[in-house]
């Protein structure tokens, strides 16, 4: 028997998927400005009414990339395990995402090319930085309601500790200086930056929580 109606949830995400990693290849072979909507509705075999009707445009079919890198390292906070667990466990997910060829590739793109579209910064600092630090503020206001960390202002910690992480040591990536780390040497980066940040905000007689 055939089957109408819409597709199933999994069929639905398979879809999106589908479309998204067309559409990711496809950004960093033509890059932004270069690369036309119909290019991606026939490389990833939809619709352009379909594109538009789940993304509303290029910018946030760029955006939507980056939220689906940013959803794999925000989930990881969590609060059913120590601070210093937490955060650790963020730190890793957050620079094996951010140092992947692909995604320093696609900052690029997006360096170069939002001063001539304005939506795709849009679109990459709200999907991107702009909510992983909301959830970062969450996080921290969280863990000074339940007296672990000093009543430092939420925002401010939150940006302090993407800057801790990130380091210069992005910069020299993203300028092709330095080798794209493996997963031991994202390890002693974020071990070593947690332990500098949390001697910074603990609140006296914590230890590492």
């Amino acid at each position: 028997m055939i089957k109408c109606g819409r597709p199933s949830k999994g069929k639905e995400q398979l879809s999106r998927d589908r479309l998204l990693d067309a559409a990711l290849q496809l950004f960093l072979e033509y890059g932004y400005g270069n690369l036309s909507m119909e290019t991606i509705a026939r490389d990833a075999r939809v619709s352009l009414r379909t594109i538009y009707n789940e993304f509303g445009g290029k910018a946030g079919l760029f955006g939507a990339l980056i939220r689906r890198c940013s959803d794999q390292f925000i989930g990881s906070l969590s609060d059913d395990c120590s601070l210093e667990e937490a955060l650790t466990e963020f730190g890793r997910q957050f620079l094996y995402r951010i140092t992947r060829p692909d995604v320093v590739r696609m900052r690029a793109i997006l360096i170069g090319e939002s001063p001539r579209f304005p939506d795709l910064a849009i679109q990459f600092y709200e999907q991107g930085p702009g909510l992983t630090r909301d959830h970062l503020c969450q996080f921290f206001s969280r863990q000074q309601q339940s007296g672990h960390i000093a009543t430092i202002e939420p925002n401010f910690l939150a940006d302090q500790f993407i800057s801790a992480l990130r380091g210069e040591r992005i910069q020299r990536l993203q300028l092709g200086l330095e080798p794209t780390p493996d997963e031991a040497e994202i390890e002693i980066w974020v071990c070593q930056t947690i332990d500098l940040f949390l001697k910074g905000c603990l609140l006296p007689g914590q230890d590492h929580i």
